[in-house]
């Protein structure tokens, strides 16, 4: 969306009629943004994603009322380009949302109604019981419990990244082909 804004006066004005096209919102229904701005982040290439443009609302009912309208329609297309509408979460709050991304990837797949409250947390309607889910190692062994493996658990992960030494049988039944590092320092002295 970078430039996408021509002629518009303001990045406000671009964000309102950009919203009303696309979100189908009435012309007589007022839309109060106090401000509109970029994420602060550098510009990014031309493959990769746009820029976040983050919007204040005056009200907080109007912001809820976009958000649903946003999400009822799972997002639109503006210039080829999808657009998603969320709440500006922080990075630490966005970084345990993405931990949940297999088991919500494997519910999804299943039908099984899912939801990501604010705190990050998971919770999971299944058919008879609806469970809250505080980490994703949590969601991922009931999951495993329930006849629903998620392949990469988090302990999985960890023990991929964890060292060995040359030669030593890895993890996985694998060998390691690099020297250790006392053969590296050998080559290295005259």
């Amino acid at each position: 969306m970078e430039g996408a804004e021509g002629s518009s006066p303001s990045i406000t004005a671009f964000v309102e009629n950009m919203l009303r096209e696309k979100l189908e919102l009435e012309a007589s229904l007022s839309l109060p943004i106090e401000r509109a701005q970029r994420a602060l982040t550098p510009r990014p290439s031309e493959n990769a994603p746009p820029i976040s443009i983050v919007v204040n609302f005056l009200s907080y009912r109007m912001k809820e009322e976009i958000l649903r309208t946003a999400w009822r329609k799972k997002g639109f297309l503006w210039r080829v380009k999808r657009v998603n509408i969320d709440h500006d979460y922080a990075p630490d709050v966005i970084r345990k949302h993405k931990e949940y991304t297999e088991a919500k990837k494997l519910l999804k797949e299943k039908n099984i109604k899912i939801q990501t409250p604010f705190s990050a947390k998971l919770r999971v309607f299944f058919p008879d019981v609806i469970r809250v889910y505080n980490t994703a190692e949590e969601a991922t062994k009931d999951l495993a419990d329930r006849g629903i493996p998620t392949p990469g658990t988090l302990m999985d992960r960890i023990q991929s990244f964890t060292w060995c030494t040359a030669g030593q049988k890895a993890e996985r039944g694998q060998t390691r082909d690099k020297p250790n590092y006392k053969e590296k320092l050998q080559s290295f002295r005259r």
